[in-house]
């Protein structure tokens, strides 16, 4: 039986009204302010799509374009402004940045309660003790996703591919404090050759490396989970790190590439600003 897809968009949709909802409830509009520097058409256009998604929710969507010459010095008294207008809510800074800027060192200089993206080291410490409020968005989209496909994740074999500060690393904490049992495999266990078997073990496989067909579909154990995190251009195609049409055959459910967590994702980052929203209005 081919496997059910797990899709992000009616998950976003469901959470988005509960995020538009809560915003309706505050005192005062949250408010994101998103910063680029320099020029980048991909990234003018993910923040177009991220204003319009504020804005269906009932967030204000501020955007600063800086010149492509500004330095982290400046970069850093601009952020520390936005950290002290008690207008703003979140604060996000568009990727990618110059060569001569170290997002980083940038991203530290954000404070933590204002972390749209969930990266501060004080809050990414947080999961440690299970106190987070603002997740790391990717990572917070896959634990939705889990949420409807295997809402009890207690003792399963979860086995992440990648480890990034981004979505690996975060996200297994957030699997450890549902008592998942975790492997988490990256560039170290391919070389020890050694992925193939941890990858056929795992109950729920996610992958996030970001190289197309990295996982072939016949490791897939019958029945697993398969998110795949992978976002590949091949020739005219977006394809994922997991070669689907197998995959598919064999698990019991799988997300799309395209459709599968990025949708998600953003959805996640409003969440993050009304969440800090919320709390600074409880001081």
């Amino acid at each position: 039986m081919p496997a059910k897809l797990l899709e992000g968009k009616p998950q976003a949709e469901r959470i988005r009204e509960e995020i538009r909802k809560k915003a309706a409830g505050l005192p005062q509009r949250p408010v994101l302010a998103s910063v680029q520097v320099g020029e980048n058409a991909g990234a003018e256009a993910y923040a177009k799509s991220q204003k319009k998604t504020a804005e269906a929710l009932g967030i204000e969507y501020r955007f600063h374009k800086l010149a492509p010459d500004t330095s982290e010095a400046a970069l850093v008294e601009f952020i520390e402004k936005l950290n002290a207008d008690k207008s703003v809510n979140g604060i996000i800074i568009q990727m990618p940045l110059p060569q001569h800027i170290d997002y980083k060192k940038i991203s530290w200089f954000i404070s933590p309660a204002k972390d749209a993206e969930g990266m501060h080291p004080a809050n990414i410490g947080k999961i440690l003790f299970g106190k987070a409020n603002l997740l790391p968005c990717t990572a917070a989209a896959v634990m939705e996703l889990l949420n409807l496909s295997c809402p009890d994740l207690y003792g399963k074999e979860v086995v992440v591919v990648g480890h990034s500060e981004i979505v690996g690393r975060p996200l297994a904490l957030l699997l450890l404090e549902r008592f998942a049992t975790v492997t988490v495999c990256h560039i170290g266990t391919s070389k020890a050759g050694k992925l193939e078997e941890h990858v056929k073990t795992a109950e729920i496989l996610i992958v996030a490396v970001g190289k197309a067909g990295l996982i072939k579909g016949s490791l897939i154990r019958e029945g697993a989970i398969v998110i795949d995190v992978g976002i590949n251009r091949v020739a005219d195609k977006i394809v994922g790190d997991v070669e689907f049409e197998e995959a598919s055959r064999r698990a019991s459910w799988i997300t799309p590439v395209p459709g599968g967590v990025g949708p998600l994702t953003v959805t996640m980052l409003m969440r993050n600003v009304v969440e800090a929203a919320a709390l600074a209005a409880k001081g």
